[in-house]
Formats: structure tokens, sequence, C-alpha cells
């Protein structure tokens, strides 16, 4: 069955109009005769968007109760019965009430689709994972129920529902989003004009995301070259030298001029040797350009002007960020250089911008390694020199009567053949012996005009000239081959290191070493594969380029016999590139990447296999711990009520309205303390499946804390809340009980006469509220340690509890944001300190107001 699709409509804050755009889309289908129902949609109470909901098909919703109260929500086992074709299901970011199917509705959202339900949702900008602390920063307001950013940009089709921050104030102002009672506050708060243009700013960027990865796709997919300037793209090319970090501060102050801008840095490196980069100077720019969130990119090129060209034209870039050459004034004779070059092959839609700084004019420091390959226009150079040169020269020298001499000739033509070989090579350098060598024979010794040779000293000097001619374009040759090697070396030497660094900086994930075997090579495509055995199919490990980034024309890899290049790793292991052949020489560099890959893949696994067997291993303590619990703990106050009930339905004995009364009141103890540890069995298996989802409130201490005292005796505690004390934000029932649990561990622990002393200071912007006894007390290596579950310190008798109540109290703290630990009381004993968030300056708010209607 196919899966279904996904539309979300996206909005900045609640009120933009998210619910009643998918109302009106779910009309404008019915209208279309498509099959529409409404799996869950809530109205808030606002009349325009529940009118909307007339006419269309609703799914009953099932009803769930939780600490004393009812809540609804979407019945998944209703709709998937049902079977649309399209579901209507709002809030995405929703988290259901603990007992339903699943703990998110964007989980009950995925089963849907996975029957082939199309589904409708919507959801606030506000609720994507990957902007909690951003949003945070902007309101002041936690988001606690969020969705991954993967499964919003998932989705098929993502429209914003937008609206201006003043229409919104006026729509929240004539009571269209809350009552008219929370608007004064709404509007003072959350809805503030700042807020809400930051929220907006944060919604159109990130959907603007979303619209280039569009872009992206559909240019690979039709092979689109041209710029389409649809965002500002600044490409900075760097050489490596001391002035790269101007182009990069230069180019991030272009970006930060308009919104939404890109940086990136790409460095050209030679398929056959470095230029005078520096590797630690490249490390400090790849460093400076991402702090600025800016990428760095790392290609090989031999025609560095095209291969910048050809980069910026891949990745739709606008802009282009050069520095002024740094190379003297003679050195231009070699060139126009890279800048000049760019600027003119850019064409009209790319701009190219020459950047001054402060390394101009003043030289390379060292000179370029060009490797084996002269370049054409030196091999041109030499052949000239090497063959035309000598003509020209016995053309003029027999012109001249009485000339400089046989010696002189020989010297002006070993000239030539030494010039010939330092431009050209050996084969131009020998080309300029052997012609030389014919030209002095026929014009220059006797007999003249006459391939003979009268005079043996001739014949010794014409042999000379050939023999320092050809061992001159020897040495050349050789010391250009030595170079060209060298530059291999220190061009592998690099690649290496940028390796190595990218392994120490943390890049281990396989897709990311992947990325870089491709941009590093060029290539279209790389996949690790793998297989179990000689005659076993291939698998896919892993894959970057291509097949998987949805290129249609791409062929998957299915062999390595498939591919362009193909590296074994192993015996079932190969790493396999399309795009091009690679030299020779390139594969020793290939073959550390394709091993790093196969280590990388295994460390993987191994972090795979051990976080497995690391909740095994705990979930394994954790069921030997509650059996223990169960055969004992749990067990006593069962005995004891089983007595007592088999004590008063005894036949054989008479008992007195005191007795009956002492045996009732064992019954009422036994059921209240197995009422206890059940509690708080059921609370550290929600805090260890982070089913915990706290409903922050801004309260009073003093209206929570008194009310966690109900299960010590009276007479055991001494409270000291002051009054002046700021209202603090919190989950009552959480606080309630761990407040509770710590007083009855403290009031366990204490000598008989001696009061726990509860207290509660303010601290800044937290409360602290502090728990103190004169029992025994606990070192400082085991602090820590009693905070975890099933864990009794000392000699505690059995009958004390499972070793849950700290465990519980620490989690539900974190759960709301604070924290718990442990102290020494002065003159003996143990503090329990917990901190607590103060709610921001004003009166406390109920738990619906806005700051909560967003979650």
């Amino acid at each position: 069955m196919a899966r279904g699709k996904l539309r979300i409509y996206l909005g900045a804050a609640p009120g933009v109009g998210k619910t009643y755009s998918m109302l009106s889309e779910a009309h404008r289908r019915v209208e279309r005769g498509t099959d529409v129902v409404v799996a869950f949609v809530e109205h808030h109470d606002r009349p325009r968007t529940e009118v909307m909901l007339h006419g269309l098909e609703q799914t009953r919703r099932v009803e769930l109760e939780y600490r004393g109260s009812v809540f609804t929500e979407m019945d998944v086992d209703a709709v998937l019965r049902r079977a649309p074709a399209v579901a209507l299901v709002d809030e995405l970011a929703h988290t259901n009430v603990p007992g339903s199917r699943n703990t998110k509705r964007w989980q009950d959202v995925e089963e849907l689709l996975e029957a082939g339900i199309d589904v409708i949702s919507t959801v606030n900008i506000q609720h994507l994972e990957s902007l909690g602390d951003v949003v945070e920063s902007i309101t002041g307001v936690r988001q606690r129920e969020t969705v991954p950013d993967e499964i919003v940009r998932r989705a098929d089709q993502i429209e914003l529902v937008d609206m201006s921050p003043e229409a919104i104030r006026r729509r929240m102002a004539h009571g269209n989003i809350y009552k008219p009672d929370k608007v004064d506050a709404a509007l003072s708060n959350y809805f503030r004009p700042g807020n809400l243009t930051a929220l907006r700013e944060l919604a159109l960027l990130w959907v603007a995301d979303r619209v280039d990865e569009y872009l992206q796709q559909y240019r690979s997919e039709h092979s689109v070259s041209k710029i389409w300037a649809g965002r500002e793209r600044i490409v900075v090319g760097l050489t490596g030298g001391p002035e790269g970090r101007t182009l990069i501060r230069r180019a991030s102050r272009m970006a930060a001029k308009g919104s939404g801008s890109e940086v990136l840095a790409v460095y050209i490196a030679r398929s056959d040797g470095l230029t005078s980069a520096s590797p630690k100077e490249l490390a400090v720019q790849r460093t400076l350009v991402e702090d600025l969130g800016g990428t760095f990119h790392h290609v090989i090129g031999d025609d560095i002007p095209n291969a910048l060209l050809e980069f910026a034209r891949g990745v739709n870039a606008t802009q282009i960020v050069l520095g002024s050459s740094r190379r003297k004034t003679w050195q231009y004779v070699f060139g126009p250089g890279v800048g000049v070059t760019v600027a003119r092959d850019s064409g009209p839609d790319l701009d190219v911008h020459i950047v001054t700084h402060d390394e101009v004019a003043k030289g390379r420091g060292l000179p370029v390694a060009r490797g084996a390959r002269l370049g054409r226009a030196r091999i041109i150079a030499g052949w000239l020199v090497g063959v035309v040169a000598p003509v020209l020269l016995s053309l003029l020298l027999t012109a001249i009567d009485n000339g400089p001499g046989l010696a002189n000739d020989v010297l002006l033509f070993l000239f030539l053949t030494v010039a010939a070989a330092l431009l050209g090579g050996l084969m131009p350098a020998l080309a300029a012996a052997a012609v030389g060598s014919v030209l002095l024979n026929f014009y220059f010794t006797p007999p003249t005009h006459s391939i003979t040779i009268a005079d043996p000293k001739n014949i010794v000097a014409i042999l000379i000239f050939f023999a320092v001619g050809v061992s001159v374009a020897s040495v050349v040759d050789l010391a250009a081959r030595r170079t060209h090697q060298a530059a291999r070396l220190r061009a592998e030497s690099e690649i290496l290191s940028f390796l190595a660094g990218s392994v120490l900086r943390g890049e281990t994930t396989l897709d990311a070493l992947l990325e870089r075997v491709r941009e590093t090579f060029g290539m279209e495509s790389v996949a690790l594969l793998e297989r179990a055995g000689d005659v076993e199919p291939w698998t896919c490990a892993g894959r970057v380029g291509g097949a998987a980034e949805g290129d249609p024309q791409a062929r998957p890899l299915m062999r390595p016999e498939d591919a362009d290049v193909d590296m074994p790793v192993g015996d079932h292991m190969a790493l396999a590139l399309t795009g091009r052949v690679l030299p020779a020489e390139d594969r020793r560099v290939l073959a550390a990447f394709a091993a790093q890959a196969a280590v990388v893949l295994d460390r993987q696994r191994l972090v795979g296999e051990a976080e497995r067997a690391r909740e095994l291993a705990e979930g394994n303590r954790i069921r030997t711990a509650l059996l223990a619990a169960v055969s004992h703990d749990l067990r006593t106050p069962l005995a004891s009520i089983k007595a007592s009930v088999t004590s008063l339905r005894s036949d054989d004995v008479a008992w007195s309205e005191e007795d009956e009364a002492e045996l009732l009141e064992g019954i009422e103890a036994g059921a209240d303390r197995l009422d206890h540890l059940v509690g708080n069995l059921l609370d550290m298996s929600r805090l260890q499946t982070g089913t915990v989802t706290p409903l922050i409130r801004e309260i009073d201490l003093d209206e929570v804390v008194p009310m966690a005292l109900g299960g010590v005796p009276e007479g055991s505690v001494t409270l000291d809340i002051p009054e002046e004390l700021p209202i603090v934000a919190v989950d009552p029932g959480l606080l309630e009980r761990s407040v509770a649990n710590l007083v009855e561990n403290g009031v366990k622990y204490s000598p008989e006469g001696e009061r726990v002393l509860v207290s509660a200071s303010a601290l800044g912007d937290r409360v602290e509220l502090r728990i103190a006894d004169r029992g025994p007390g606990v070192p400082d290596s085991a602090k820590n340690r009693i905070f975890e579950p099933f864990q009794r310190y000392g000699d505690a008798p059995r009958g004390a509890g499972v070793g849950l109540g700290l465990a519980v109290a620490r989690g539900f703290a974190e759960a709301m944001g604070g924290t718990l630990a442990a102290e020494d009381t002065p003159g003996g004993g143990m503090t329990m300190v917990l901190t607590l968030r103060a709610a921001p300056g004003g009166p406390p708010v109920q738990p619906d107001l806005p700051a909560q209607a967003t979650t």
C-alpha cells in the first residue's frame, strides 16, 4: 500500500488561522468529491473556526482519565477503521494524555500515513525541536511540546499561514483568539509585537530553507546549470594565504545585509599537487567561516578559475568574493590571474567582488608547483626554442662575415639547448641537441654545406655539445618528475590531514565521511557496499549523492563492478564511486578514505550495540530490583492486611470493639503503605519511559507544601515558608509528590522527638526549598547514589520502602526545570535542597493562559 501524503499548515503563533485554513481546504476537497473526515480538530471556542466544522464528518474521540480529570484524544483505531482518503489532524506537536496509544500526536499521524491515508495537519514554528532554545530566548517560555524537524521536513506540502503582528493583536483584542478575560494578559506577555515579529521571521526563514531544498532538487532533476538567484549565496575563494580571513569577514558582512544569505568558503587544490597553501592557515580559516555560520568546502581541480565557477554554479551562488592578487608586477607575464579570469568568464548572472587586503602585491612567498606537466605554453615554448631558434641562429651567424668562431657557435647552440630543456623538458631538449648538431656540422664545420667533418677536433666539439645537451635535458626532466612526486605527496598529506582533522572535530558519521570523499574527488555519488559472504548479494551500508539525494537519473549502485571507481576494503566491503575515472595515483588517498569508512561503520555499529547492551543491563537491573521489592517490601503490607482480615473473619474469637478498631487501623495503615509503594513504582516507570508531562503554572509555595505533609505524623515537621517569597513556575501535582517523598524520607531517618525543618528562601531568579533532618546523614561519596532507583543507604530496615522516593523526587524536580541535591545539615543530619524557577514578575496566571496555550 502506498504511503499517504502529509500536508502541513505552518504558523508563527496561535491565532494566525492555521486551523481555519485547514478546514477551508477540507471543504474544497469535499466539494470535489474527496472522502474527508475530521480525525481531531480543536476549535478553542472560536466561533468562526467552530462554524467551519459544520458539514464535515467527524470521527469519535477516545476519553482518558488522568489525575481525576477526563481528557479526549484522537481515536487512531477509529480513523483506521473508517479509512478515509483524507484525515484532518490538528496540533501535530501535541503530547497525548498518558495511557494513549502513542506518546505524541505526530506518531499517530505516522500510523495514518503508513495506512495510506492522506493527512492535513497544523503546527506552529515554536514547536519545532531545533528552535526550542531560540523561541525560549525570544518569548521566555520553554515549549515542552515539540515535534522533530525531520517529521515536518518530510511533509509533501508545507503552506505558511502568515499574518502581521498588528493583525494578530487586533484579532486578539476583538476576542477572536482567547476569551475576553485573558486578552490583556496575552497582549502584554506572549503576544507582544516584538515576540510576534521575531516568531514570524523564524517561520519565514524556515519555510525559505524548505523552498530552497525543493529548488535544488528541481534543478538537479532537470539538469539546470544556469543560476537562479532565489537567495543570496556568496562563495569565497580561498588560496590558503593570510588574506583569507579578511575575505571571509567581508563576505559575512555582505551576507548579513540580507536575511537568509549563505557564505560558502571553497579552497581548490590542483589534482597533481598543492600551491603554497598553509594547512594550519586553512584550518584557522575553516574554523572562522564555521563560527560565522558559513560552510567550508575543499575540492580538487586543475583549472582553478573554471573549478571555482563550476562550484559556484553548482550551489546556485549569486556572488563570488576574491582577494586582490598577491603576485608582484613582473609575475603577470605568466597570465592575467584567477581573479581576472573568473570575472571575465562569470557571465551576467554571477557577480564577482575583488577585495583588497594587506597582502596585495607582496608576492606568494613560494613558487607554484606545477608538477610533471609543465603546461601547454611552456612545452610549446620549449619546442620553439629547441627547433626554430637554432635555425634562426644559423641564419644570423651565416649572415655575419667572419663570425664568432666554431667554439662560440657551439656555446650559442648549447645555450638554446639548455633553454629548451628548462622550458619544455626532455623531448624539446633532445630535439634542440639534434638540430643544433646537424646545423653546426652543415654550416660551421669545414667543409661547410656538407655533412662530413674534416677536422677531428670539430667532431669532438660536436659530440661534447650533444652530450651536454642530453645531460642537461635529463637533469631537468628528472627534477620535474621529482617536483611532481613531491607535489603529489604534499597534496595527499593535505587531504589526509583534512581527513584526520574531521575525525578530531567529531565528524565521525558515515554520511559525513562519504560526503567528504565525494567533495574531495569531485564525484557524483559515493556508496559503501558490504556483503556477508563471497556468494551473498551486496547491500548498501551508506550512500551520498545521486540516488541518495533523489536524482531520478542516477543509477543505484548494487555492485562495485557497476561503479566508475571501486576500492576494496577487506574481503566483503568496497567503496564505490560514480562520476569519472580517477587516475591511478589518486587511489592511494582513496584507500585511506575507504579504510576510515570501514572503521567509522564498525564504530557506529559498536556504539549501537553498546547502547542496546546498556539498556538491556539497566532493564535487567531494574527488573531484579523490582522483583526483590515485590517479593518482600510489597508482600509485607499485604501479609499484615491479610492477617488482620483473617482475624476479623474468624468465628473462634469474640473481638471487642477496641480490638476490631485496632485491626481495622492496621488494615488501613497497610493499605496506605501499599498505595505509597505502588505509587512510587508507577511514578518511576513514567519517568523512565519519558511520559511525565508537567503542566506548568505559577503558584505560591505555601499553597502546595502544606498539602504534601499529610502523610507524616502531626508535630513531626516545622514549616517556615515566608509570605514574601516569589511565585514559582511549577506543576503543583509533581511538586507536591516530590516534597511529600522528601519530607517522609526526612521523618523516617530523624531521631524520635526531632522535627524536620521545611524552609524556603529566594536566590536571584530561583527559589530554594530546604528539607533538613537530624538523622545520621550521608557521606559525600554516597550523596549522588541515594538518588538512584532502588537504592537505600546504610542499615535502613527492609520495611522502610523500596528505595524509590528520592529517585522519584529528583525526576519530578528535573521535569519541572528544577534541581534536587543533598547537603549536610549543620550539627548533623542531611538537608535536601529543591531549587525551583521563580516565575516572571506579575500576578499568578492560570494554566490555560497564553503562555501555555502555545504548547
